[in-house]
């Protein structure tokens, strides 16, 4: 039992989805990355309400 050589169509579509793959968890490593960098300045604080103000 051998297993049939994969089509030429498959292994564009793996080259497509591969790179797509790529670029989607670039984007997702740059969303985090620029979370993180917002969350953790040094002049981030959770704001707090004044005496007098309601």
């Amino acid at each position: 039992m051998s297993f049939r050589e994969p089509h030429e169509l498959h292994k564009r579509r793996f080259s497509r989805n591969l790179g797509l793959g790529l670029v989607l968890a670039g984007f997702v490593a740059l969303v985090f990355g620029l979370t993180i960098a917002k969350v953790s300045q040094e002049d981030f604080a959770v704001p707090t309400q004044g005496e007098g103000t309601h």
